[in-house]
């Protein structure tokens, strides 16, 4: 426990679920409805250093926050994230796991969820388009 840490100072009204390892929670800033937190109890920033239990209770947390969400918000989707280190955007030095309902509609194309971190890399599949076009045109090319 970090005294400093909020996630180790959590209001119990907040908490969705917990067992022995692990708290379940609504993100104070969520960026869908029914966003959800998982943290292991121990405090320690990267998921890299759980142990293979904290991993395991942390998966079955995981499992059990969708299942509430899945009746709470009936959501068409998840994205699971954990953001390790400042340059990931890891904001709180606490191992928390995101589980992010998604929505048809919510945003205009999903295809390539995560990846849009990166902006120019998410429209991978515009980009195996565009490779393959270049591909036929080289054959084409070397056939003429």
């Amino acid at each position: 426990m970090d005294n400093d840490c909020i996630f180790c100072k959590l209001r119990h009204e907040r908490i969705l679920g917990e067992c022995e390892d692990t708290i379940t929670f609504i993100d104070s800033y969520p960026a869908t409805p029914g966003h959800t937190l998982v943290i292991p109890k121990r405090h320690f920033p990267s998921f890299f250093e759980a142990t293979e239990e904290e991993l395991l209770a942390i998966g079955k947390a995981i499992q059990k926050a969708k299942a509430i969400l899945d009746k709470e918000f009936t959501p068409d989707g998840y994205n699971i994230g954990i953001n390790v280190g400042e340059a990931a955007g890891q904001s709180v030095q606490h191992l928390h796991v995101h589980v992010m309902p998604r929505y048809k509609g919510d945003v205009e194309d999903p295809r390539g969820g995560v990846r849009w971190i990166l902006r120019n890399k998410a429209n991978y599949h515009d980009l195996k388009k565009h490779d393959l076009k270049k591909k036929n045109v080289k054959k084409h090319e070397k056939n003429s």
